[in-house]
């Protein structure tokens, strides 16, 4: 076997947890799939000397994130491009980035915090799937105690949880840490069905999935980012339920 065919056959093996990484970096599917073929197209028309790569799935997937950021650049305006890569990455100050965006000096640093919070949002989440999972059993565990300082604690600042019931409803957006306690814990229902909670893989990362008669109904993703819940993914759209890589322990 070639170098080639070698590498060909250990990026296959790492491929789901390469799509699981760029599906919650880029929040969609059809976008993770294409970042991962992506950086396979480059890889393999490359001539990388894989010899001194002593941990290849980390490398493999430092690659795939390269890819989901540019995806994520390629998302910005213009203007913000501009504003974020030469401020952030060329320390050019906001007055002399105000004349190149057309923009004031203020409006020029918004352009560059809202591309920002974009690239920082698909940041590589949490690879540990042993703490990924007490994270998200400490998650559950608050919620079906009722106890808001301490959901606020595992959530990141800037928390986001989706809520997609179903494809005519549309997707109902919470942001901050704060605001997403209060909405896990508004009514009964979400701490009456915590003690449902099914521990699953949801497209290779720890989550829950709620199930009737052996079929998933509800399905909870999380992506969590240097020990916290940075978004939760509540889904129940049967169509977007079956598109999802569900893995239930023992099942």
């Amino acid at each position: 076997m070639d170098e080639r065919d070698w590498m060909a056959e250990r990026f296959q093996a790492h491929r789901p947890h390469l799509r699981a990484v760029a599906y919650r970096m880029l929040g969609s599917l059809t976008e993770a799939d294409d970042a991962v073929q992506g950086t396979w197209l480059r890889l393999s028309r490359s001539r990388t000397d894989t010899s001194e790569v002593h941990n290849l799935g980390g490398w493999l997937t430092t690659l795939v994130a390269r890819e989901c950021l540019l995806v994520v650049l390629d998302t910005l305006t213009p203007a913000e491009r501009l504003a974020f890569v030469l401020h952030d990455m060329f320390a050019v100050p906001f007055d002399e980035i105000a004349p190149i965006v057309g923009r004031s000096a203020p409006a020029a640093k918004m352009l560059a915090s809202r591309a920002r919070r974009r690239v920082h949002g698909a940041a590589v989440p949490d690879a540990d799937l042993t703490r990924q999972r007490e994270v998200v059993d400490a998650f559950f565990a608050a919620a079906r105690d009722g106890d808001f300082a301490a959901l606020v604690a595992l959530l990141d600042p800037e928390a986001v949880v989706r809520i997609d019931g179903a494809a005519r409803a549309g997707i109902s957006v919470v942001r901050g840490a704060a605001a997403v306690a209060e909405q896990v814990l508004a009514t009964g229902g979400f701490p009456r069905l915590a003690r449902m909670a099914q521990p699953a893989l949801v497209n290779g990362a720890a989550g829950v999935v709620f199930a009737a008669e052996g079929r998933p109904f509800a399905v909870v993703a999380f992506t969590i980012r240097q020990g916290k819940i940075a978004e939760i993914d509540i889904l129940g759209d049967p169509a977007r339920l079956r598109q999802l890589d569900i893995a239930v322990p023992g099942s």
